[in-house]
């Protein structure tokens, strides 16, 4: 379990990230708000909004599980008739681009401050298994980033890379076995030992020393690949069959199994 001071740096790690992609948008004219971005049908306003509909949905689940509990079956409701987009994003859409970074920035206070309030030994309801407190926060900090590469890509800029990376890949390490899972099939036989460089230089490394196979290059890539916002071939990872058969299916977020990219589809 977490401590509360551990718990407290991964909610000003998560706060960080959060207003490094609030600096990319806070300029930005009506225009840019409306770019399309990779993800299809959503502009760059649709990727603030999703953030800005979660944050609050897991301040939520933070302070009221039973209440988040309650809500679940609206959410399903509307997924199954293939229309989450309106219950998640409607409202959003109906707001300019200044509310809507109004409505973001308000959220993520709120969620900072149930953050702030959470027991480090609790587990987060959420729409798949609950989660522990860190890796709630982790959670939340790693759909920041990766949307924040969809604006970025779409702004035709870069979100600056930083150590709070470690965080992600992390995750990604962790969910090897779930971006198995996810699609039904058992992950083959071997262990992957992921050896990265972060932003700063600083070295990471998960897993045994002589494990069958080894990923190594650099933390970004690495992250960009397993939030599927890359394609394994558009980096300068290294990896043998072991790993590469794990990347290419690589998915540290829930939810049903998605593939990324196409190699080159993307900056």
């Amino acid at each position: 379990m977490s401590s509360r001071a551990e718990l407290d740096a991964l909610a000003r790690d998560l706060a960080d990230e959060q207003a490094s992609l609030d600096g990319l948008v806070a300029a930005l004219d009506d225009a840019a708000w409306g770019l399309d971005t990779p993800a299809a049908g959503w502009t760059v306003l649709d990727q603030i909004g999703h953030l800005a509909y979660f944050d609050a949905a897991a301040a939520l689940a933070m302070r009221s599980p039973d209440e988040f509990h309650a809500s679940l079956e609206g959410v399903a409701t509307a997924a199954l008739a293939g229309e989450l987009d309106d219950l998640t994003l409607g409202p959003w859409r109906a707001l300019a681009p200044a509310a809507v970074l109004a409505g973001w920035r308000a959220n993520r206070d709120d969620l900072a401050a149930a953050a702030a309030a959470l027991d480090p030994e609790r587990r987060v309801p959420w729409y798949g298994p609950a989660m522990s407190a860190a890796s709630f926060l982790t959670a939340r900090l790693m759909e920041t980033w990766a949307h924040g590469t969809d604006v970025a890509d779409a702004l035709g800029t870069h979100l600056a890379a930083t150590d709070r990376l470690v965080h992600v890949a992390r995750l990604g390490v962790i969910t090897r076995g779930w971006s198995y899972a996810v699609r039904g099939e058992t992950a083959p036989e071997g262990r992957v030992r992921v050896e990265l460089t972060g932003p700063s230089g600083a070295a990471w490394t998960w897993g045994d020393a002589q494990a069958e196979d080894v990923v190594r290059g650099p933390a970004e890539d690495f992250c960009l690949v397993v939030t599927q916002r890359r394609h394994l071939e558009d980096t300068a990872l290294e990896t043998g069959e072991l790993a590469r058969h794990w990347l290419i299916r690589a998915q540290a977020f829930a939810g049903g199994a998605t593939t990324g990219p196409n190699p080159k589809e993307r900056p």
